[in-house]
């Protein structure tokens, strides 16, 4: 993401102002569901808000940076104030990218009706960015989503075994990152296909990718 600096300023603090955004509603939608399964915890620490700056991750915002799109700060939560801690807790989880594809869903039918070039480009960059903003959350990998997604599906005698695996998540990551194939990552050979099968439902007619 850096590299549209030394093409547009102006184009990336746009692109900026979209992902912090879009960052803030995923992570505030984790607090919300949180607060509504009864933990006070989010709402407590501040994280019950829309404003970007309590959400950002140092970590996460470097990957934003350097590769376009990461992670919000972790919003906390108390699993003993939890009915199921690892249940709701998967549902807390899966909160994050639901907003992201829902936000993608929005703009993509605002695309439909409105006319005006440039206010599509941007719609159709906001659609793009979500949906691997939601996809790339759903990766079992911790610190994303997906890893406490799918916690809530194993049954408790392998969980301790699974929560062992968070000490290498951000290796996993940063070796997904390593190019495999004609310069790509491991990690967009990955995505990628995803992204383009949500994109060919969301926008049929255009191909943003």
């Amino acid at each position: 993401m850096l590299n549209l600096l030394s093409v547009s300023p102006l184009v990336f603090f746009i692109s900026l102002f979209f992902l912090l955004i879009s960052v803030a509603v995923h992570e505030f939608s984790h607090a919300l569901v949180a607060d509504k399964l009864g933990d006070p915890t989010p709402r407590a620490r501040g994280r019950l808000s829309l404003n970007p700056l309590v959400h950002i991750d140092l970590v996460g915002l470097l990957f934003i940076l350097f590769w376009g799109f990461g992670w919000g700060k972790p919003v906390p939560y108390d699993p003993f104030n939890l009915r199921n801690a690892d249940r709701d807790g998967a549902k807390i989880a899966l909160a994050g990218p639901v907003s992201s594809l829902l936000l993608a869903l929005g703009a993509a039918l605002l695309i439909r009706v409105i006319e005006n070039s440039l206010l599509m480009a941007v719609l159709s960059y906001f659609v793009l960015l979500n949906t691997y903003l939601g996809i790339f959350n759903l990766l079992p990998i911790h610190p994303l989503d997906g890893f406490q997604v799918v916690a809530g599906f194993l049954p408790a005698s392998q969980l301790q075994e699974w929560y062992g695996l968070r000490r290498y998540g951000l290796i996993i990551l940063l070796f997904l990152l390593l190019p495999v194939a004609n310069g790509q990552s491991a990690l967009f050979t990955i995505l990628n296909p995803l992204v383009k099968f949500v994109l060919s439902f969301l926008i049929p007619s255009g191909n943003i990718l």
